[in-house]
């Protein structure tokens, strides 16, 4: 498949954190949730694929083009999503989209003005009196507007309420109707991922931990739950995390087979979700490596 993104073998070291050899590619057409807790390393693989923070090795392609020498085009073509909007708070909507709109060459007043309408955005309004939920869709009206090919977002729905939450799906939905496109989407909030996400990157501690299709994922992987007495120490060391209660357990596994043999008797077995995978593996016992 035609990668739209691309980020290979990066690196990048703080004092007390550095990111590892990062690499993962985002296909055409799909939506990769970019997932992992606070302070994993999402955030600076994003500022580093904008070219916000200079790298110290490893390469990134957008559109097959370099992400340095090619910035201006390739920033032409993607649009970005923050947690926190960066707009002159004293500017009224419509004001801040006329000093935007010159820096894109395909700039669509007739889509923004129809996204105004269809996201309840009132254009006289000042970006200070806007909710957070209003100037998430704001933001998301600003990138669509100019027919970005790539949607990279961070954090977009963190601190949104169920209703807006869901409602920034549906136009990612609607947006993903042309297969040309992508999104990368950074996010700690999985069940929005569980929803949407085609595939799954998972960083920790400045290192990938899996990376593959979502459903590929959530196959391979189940939740097994059992009683206390079940809990001996060849089963804590098959179980790549573990959750101890005071009369049971419950761990992620990827063989269930050799589970259930080891307990000897019925234990439960449950699909994952995303959440209980990153939970299992940086909450849990990891003496493991995700398998991906």
């Amino acid at each position: 498949m035609e990668s739209i993104l691309d980020v290979k073998n990066l690196r990048k070291a703080y004092e007390g954190f550095s990111l590892k050899d990062i690499s993962f590619s985002l296909p055409k057409g799909y939506i990769m949730g970019f997932i992992g807790p606070n302070g994993a390393g999402k955030t600076t693989t994003i500022k580093l694929i904008m070219n916000l923070t200079a790298r110290e090795s490893g390469k990134i392609e957008v559109f097959g083009l370099d992400n340095i020498k090619n910035e201006i085009e390739i920033k032409k073509r993607i649009g970005f999503v923050y947690d926190e909007n960066y707009y002159y708070e004293e500017l009224t909507v419509i004001e801040v989209k006329r000093v935007i709109a010159p820096f894109y060459d395909k700039w669509d007043d007739h889509k923004f003005n129809r996204y105004l309408k269809d996201f309840d955005l009132p254009p006289q309004k000042k970006i200070k009196n806007l909710s957070k939920g209003m100037k998430m869709k704001f933001s998301l009206a600003l990138a669509l507007s100019h027919d970005a090919e790539l949607l990279i977002m961070d954090e977009p729905t963190s601190g949104l309420d169920p209703v807006v939450r869901s409602e920034v799906l549906d136009i990612l939905r609607e947006y993903m109707n042309d297969e040309n496109k992508g999104v990368l989407l950074s996010s700690h909030l999985t069940s929005d991922l569980d929803k949407i996400a085609d595939y799954v990157c998972f960083i920790n501690e400045g290192e990938i931990v899996l990376n593959s299709s979502k459903e590929e994922l959530l196959e391979k992987y189940a939740v097994v739950k059992g009683e206390k007495h079940l809990l001996n120490e060849e089963l804590r060391n098959e179980l790549l995390g573990l959750q101890e209660y005071d009369f049971g357990f419950s761990g992620l596994t990827r063989d269930v087979t050799r589970i259930q043999r080891l307990c000897g008797k019925p234990v439960i077995i449950e699909r994952p979700t995303l959440e209980d995978i990153m939970l299992y593996t940086v909450r849990g016992k990891k003496n493991a490596k995700l398998d991906y």
